[in-house]
């Protein structure tokens, strides 16, 4: 290499750390590199989220002419599996392998799960929609088989998205976790953000081959970067046979062992508050700019990115204080505080049709969103004690994804209970929206009030502050 080439190698290198979100997470240790390849973990996580969120709603409903009832339902699914999830991050804190791996395993058949479920999905969708050979089989088997591999698909997300940040955790010193828990969590969004283009782009001209193309290589690139994900990511350790035959906690003595100084339990109330109030508006900030504000679908497709954005920039500015010692409590009641501000705005933003009101306002709630969840976790992570980071994992995770899903269906039944009430026809338009808006207001404020009881006095001033 000449002297020119290697100064510009040199100034390239120079720039990633400085330049690169969360690049400072890394230390001589666990390079970035390292950190990156964990972070696929998190890439395919989002592009399973985005197929069967995303790009499957439309096509089951539109193309295969499924009904959206029954659509919505297999979506819902892989929530059951939600509450698994501390029973996993503990069984992954106490497992031993004969190599001496604890977190691997679980990624390993959390991957292999995942794999399953798409695997079976094409041709199980094909079998529900009546397409095809299906004719030769009663109706029940399609609908079986798709739930099945929805079922399958979560939990697979379910178990490689705990073990994953369970790993990272081990992975990390306490004072690089904040900037660790962003550059998975930005993993996570550019996952969603690239997978979704590209499921976009090949379903374009759509075709029931392409579909099963489409899926089935979503499943073989899963396999792909989780298997380079997990490359020397734990280290081998012979075990001896006294080792492996050791008795291993039981999941209910280490349920009891967190939850025994308080703080755990108002830790998970205020994440599944918050997360319920913040999943109340997801299937609703569109319709609410379409039909009372009069945007086009563009327009509110736009929005539903500034809220993804806005999210972006949360976790951002989270990672930083947090990294800088900012307290995790703090940080998760102002994302509280700042997602009922962008609430309020949305609500204003009806009575004097401003739609720049409205835009500010998605964008604060997805600020608040950010914040609240990179504190929420950061703080379970802190919290948890000595060898239960697995168990604490999964325990937010299982609240969070419960919470998210109650509250999306829960805004949706506010909504129509509001409209078939003939509130709407007294009110206007927008009374359904407004109820489930100012409902999670006072669930933000409540969220509020919890995290300010887990703080001591000249914290939870600096709270308000």
């Amino acid at each position: 290499m000449n002297p020119i080439s290697h100064r510009a190698m040199r100034a390239w290198v120079g720039l990633g750390p400085r330049f690169l979100p969360f690049a400072d997470a890394a230390s001589a240790e666990v390079p970035l590199s390292r950190l990156l390849r964990l972070s696929l973990v998190h890439v395919s996580v989002g592009m399973s989220l985005v197929l069967m969120v995303g790009t499957l709603n439309r096509v089951m409903i539109v193309e295969l002419g499924i009904s959206a009832a029954l659509v919505s339902t297999m979506i819902a699914l892989p929530v059951l599996f939600a509450p698994l999830r501390a029973y996993i991050g503990q069984s992954s804190d106490t497992h031993v392998s004969v190599l001496g791996w604890k977190r691997v395993p679980f990624l390993f058949n959390g991957s292999m799960v995942q794999f399953g479920g798409l695997s079976i999905m094409p041709f199980a969708l094909l079998v529900l929609s009546g397409g095809g050979a299906s004719h030769a089989y009663p109706h029940w088997v399609g609908q079986a088989a798709a739930a099945l591999s929805f079922l399958l698909v979560g939990a697979g997300i379910h178990i490689t998205q705990t073990v994953g940040l369970a790993l990272a955790t081990d992975l990390t010193s306490d004072d690089r976790r904040p900037k660790v828990v962003g550059l998975m969590y930005v993993s996570l969004l550019a996952g969603s953000i690239a997978s979704a283009l590209v499921f976009g782009h090949l379903l374009e001209d759509f075709t029931p081959g392409r579909l099963i193309q489409v899926i089935q290589g979503t499943a073989v690139l899963t396999l792909v970067l989780n298997g380079i994900a997990l490359w020397k990511q734990e280290g081998l350790k012979r075990m001896t046979p006294a080792e492996l035959d050791a008795p291993r906690p039981r999941f209910g003595d280490s349920i009891t062992l967190y939850m025994q100084d308080g703080a755990a339990l108002r830790r998970l109330v205020a994440v599944g508050l918050g997360t319920m109030a913040f999943g109340m508006q997801d299937v609703l900030l569109e319709p609410y700019g379409g039909e009372i504000l009069g945007l086009a679908v563009a327009d509110t497709t736009k929005l539903t990115a500034a809220l993804a954005a806005g999210g972006l920039i949360g976790f951002g500015t989270a990672s930083h204080l947090l990294s800088r010692g900012a307290d995790a409590y703090v940080m998760a009641g102002r994302g509280a505080l700042v997602g009922s501000l962008g609430l309020a705005l949305v609500i204003a933003a009806s009575p004097v049709g401003s739609t720049t009101l409205f835009a500010m306002g998605v964008i604060l709630v997805g600020l608040g969103g950010g914040l609240f969840g990179h504190g929420t976790l950061t703080a379970a992570m802190n919290g948890a004690p000595e060898g239960q980071v697995g168990l604490a994992l999964g325990a937010w995770g299982a609240t969070q994804a419960t919470a998210a899903g109650i509250g999306i269906a829960l805004g949706g039944v506010m909504r129509d209970l509001a409209v078939t009430a003939g509130a709407a026809e007294q009110f206007g338009p927008a009374f359904g929206y407004m109820t489930v808006y100012i409902t999670e207001i006072i669930l933000l404020l409540a969220t509020f009030a919890v995290m300010s009881s887990l703080l001591r006095p000249k914290g939870a001033q600096g709270m308000a502050g």
